[in-house]
């Protein structure tokens, strides 16, 4: 009985982590943008598919849940552009199999036309719009994988 309370106690701990961040908390600020890189207004998904889905995300509502809000930030540099769209749903996200689909088609993994690559976890969805060699999205990624752990 007295290991079952600490167990407990860390698992709140570790939990609590995720449901008190907030899409602020996840989007890049000015200070960890790569100098290379400069925000842009808009959208600039590598392929259609994202940007769709981020668009009209209420459509899809019945495969994924219900988005409690949602935001975008769209980079460019010499060498690369691309968005990161950010979601966080009223309860936990549920359509992977459907996001697959949707962003990948039948290969259900990215490719160089649709290279779009997303992490699900708790209420959060965040789907990285960039080319695989980007150092944005690299930078994105750790710091939402510190995050969200």
């Amino acid at each position: 009985m007295k290991l079952t309370i600490p167990l407990s106690l860390l698992f709140l701990l570790l939990t609590a982590n995720v449901f008190s961040q907030t899409i602020a908390d996840l989007k890049l600020t000015k200070k960890e943008i790569p100098k290379t890189y400069f925000l842009t207004d808009g959208h600039n998904c590598v392929s259609s598919q994202a940007c769709n889905f981020y668009n009209d995300i209420a459509t899809y509502s019945n495969f994924v849940g219900t988005v409690k809000s949602k935001q975008i930030q769209s980079f460019n540099s010499k060498t690369d552009a691309g968005s990161i769209m950010y979601f966080e749903f009223e309860n936990r996200f549920k359509g992977d199999s459907f996001l697959q689909g949707l962003l990948w088609g039948k290969d259900k993994e990215p490719t160089d036309a649709h290279p779009e690559e997303y992490l699900a976890k708790g209420k959060f969805l965040i789907i990285w719009s960039f080319h695989p060699d980007s150092a944005l999205k690299e930078k994105s990624e750790a710091k939402i994988d510190a995050l969200l752990q």
